[in-house]
């Protein structure tokens, strides 16, 4: 069918919209026909959109809905290369010249004889580009990661066969995986776990409803039950949250039992974690009386390999799952390295670690300190050509002696497991030159209070540091946008204060003195164990919103977009400083 409308070698078959069986088909027929697949973020602007379709020379462009054929229709001048628009989610409201709906594009395959794309097929060389993963460009353009053959061969044959027997996926002749597909897979983390993953195994592949990120993902999970599954941080939070605002509504026998049942289970798997096989027997009755409702109430009683990845996640809500019986594995790795570079076993991870390297897969620790920190290079068959039309920052990403260097901070343990300790662009150099990593103290601040939803330190060149704070509060499901509200979690967090706040603003406008009160000594709590004075917390706002999706603070994968925050909330940042003493 790309044949038919003009597909040339070497250019883009763009994709625009929520996961489904036409974007795998879409992405796997543009290799195929001797194109780039090209993944487009359904939340990206017409101009974020124009961006990669030019970057990407796109002859096609295959888009979801209405909606999305929209933003397409604002930049279709801008696009010398283009040459044909499929529309597959929904029938056509109008018809346009070289706008085709799906059922056109497939019938357009038809004559295309089999020896044509045969003969496509057997001229691509290994070391060509098939895939072209786009940075979600936290700082500045999108950069077009380009996979060969080979990296996408390698991720299907080698990555896909190790990872597959790292995390001890099952081929279909002996046993039916199956996952649900909800992430966007314009990022490599679904690409992976879901089309390449899923081919190498023939794993069932369930797709959620777009709405899952918003709250219908546990719905679907319910519905489908998978055996594996992959979950970014904020997932895995979301869970958390909705699970204790319905522990904090059962009764008192309940409650009672549920504490009991975690204490045994962290406990247990802590010592598994640490090589005793041993199941005492109060496990057991946890297990039967405790552990696997929940699993059925989130509908993960079959999986067996539950994941994380793509963004920091905190201890406390590894420790919640684990505590539940319910191992929540790490991973590590980039675009730019096809996918996963180390991972967490069943049988083999540690809390916070990112596990060990996959098979076939290198790791250096680039200039380490006195405590082993350095910056993590990977090397391996699975790292990527270079970003497309972007040779500078091709020379800066891989090294003379073809070291990618990842940007993030890292060492190993005596045991060869990886910790991610910091990303070298999001340490905060103070005025007194002083290197501060942000994730370990926000995550502090957030475990010590229980009502803060996202923290964000502030503080690079400044005299001290400061920190931006949400409050946990309810979401529109169908706009993904945070209301006024607050969380029936943190309404109760507020009634044990002495507060009555049901909302953020009324905390915000009355300037709430049990609320305010307990912040600060959160905060306070934090600074105590600090390493210096210099990593103290000096100062803190409350903003009115939360972070989300739609207000641009988060990214495509729920992960912090520190720029963007920096730029939306610098009059409040400017605020902290506009005082220049130190405060005490």
């Amino acid at each position: 069918s790309c044949f038919q409308l003009g597909l040339e070698r070497f250019h883009g078959v763009c994709i625009l919209g929520f996961n489904s069986a036409e974007w795998f088909i879409a992405d796997i027929g543009a290799i195929l026909a001797g194109g780039f697949a090209v993944g487009i973020y359904t939340t990206n602007s017409p101009e974020a959109c124009h961006y990669v379709a030019e970057n990407s020379s796109a002859n096609v462009l295959v888009v979801e809905n209405h909606k999305q054929l929209q933003k397409i229709l604002e930049i279709q001048h801008k696009l010398p290369h283009l040459k044909a628009v499929v529309q597959y989610g929904e029938e056509l409201k109008e018809k346009r010249p070289n706008l085709y709906s799906w059922s056109e594009f497939m019938d357009l395959g038809k004559d295309v004889p089999d020896t044509q794309l045969r003969e496509v097929i057997e001229s691509q060389k290994p070391n060509q580009c098939c895939t072209l993963i786009y940075t979600s460009g936290t700082t500045g353009q999108p950069k077009g990661v380009m996979l060969s053959h080979d990296n996408a061969s390698i991720c299907l044959t080698w990555t896909a066969a190790a990872a597959g027997r790292f995390t001890r996926l099952a081929d279909a002749k002996e046993k039916q995986e199956l996952v649900v597909s909800y992430l966007p897979l314009s990022h490599i983390a679904a690409q992976m776990s879901d089309i390449w993953l899923a081919m190498t195994f023939g794993v069932q592949v369930f797709f959620a409803q777009p709405d899952a990120l918003k709250g219908s993902l546990v719905d679907t999970l319910r519905e489908v039950r998978p055996t594996a599954f992959l979950g970014v941080p904020r997932v895995w939070e979301k869970m958390e949250e909705k699970m204790k605002s319905v522990g904090a509504k059962s009764s008192t026998l309940r409650r009672k039992v549920a504490s009991w049942a975690k204490g045994v289970g962290l406990q247990t798997n802590l010592k598994r974690m640490n090589g005793y096989s041993e199941v005492p027997v109060n496990f057991r009755l946890a297990r039967h009386l405790v552990y696997k409702k929940v699993r059925k109430a989130i509908g993960l009683d079959r999986c067996t390999k539950c994941y994380t990845g793509a963004a920091p996640i905190t201890r406390e809500t590894l420790e919640f799952f684990l505590s539940l019986n319910i191992p929540v594995l790490e991973l590590y790795g980039m675009s730019e390295s096809s996918g996963p570079h180390t991972m967490s076993l069943p049988h083999a991870f540690k809390l916070t670690s990112c596990g060990k390297e996959v098979t076939g897969c290198r790791t250096l620790i680039h200039k380490p300190d006195a405590d082993g920190n350095g910056e993590i290079c990977f090397s391996g068959r699975h790292i990527f050509m270079g970003y497309l039309n972007m040779e500078e920052k091709t020379k800066e990403a891989i090294d003379e002696d073809g070291w990618l260097h990842s940007g993030d901070l890292g060492k190993h343990d005596k045991d060869g497991f990886l910790y991610i300790t910091g990303r070298i662009k999001e340490l905060i150099i103070t005025a007194g030159g002083e290197n501060v990593p942000p994730v370990p103290i926000e995550d502090a601040v957030k475990d010590a209070v229980p009502i803060i939803s996202n923290a964000m330190l502030v503080g690079d060149k400044a005299k001290f540091l400061a920190m931006l704070l949400t409050l946990k509060c309810n979401v529109d499901v169908e706009t993904g946008e945070p209301g006024d509200d607050l969380t029936p979690e943190a309404v109760e967090y507020c009634q044990k204060l002495g507060s009555k706040a049901t909302t953020v603003s009324e905390i915000i406008s009355s300037r709430d003195r049990a609320v305010y009160a307990a912040i600060q000594k959160g905060i306070s709590a934090v600074n105590e164990g600090a390493v210096s004075n210099a990593q103290k917390v000096q100062k803190w706002v409350l903003l009115e919103k939360d972070f989300s999706l739609a207000g641009g603070e988060l990214g495509p994968t729920m992960k912090l977009k520190r720029p963007a925050v920096a730029q939306k909330y610098k009059d409040q940042i400017a605020q902290f400083y506009a005082d220049a003493d130190t405060p005490t």
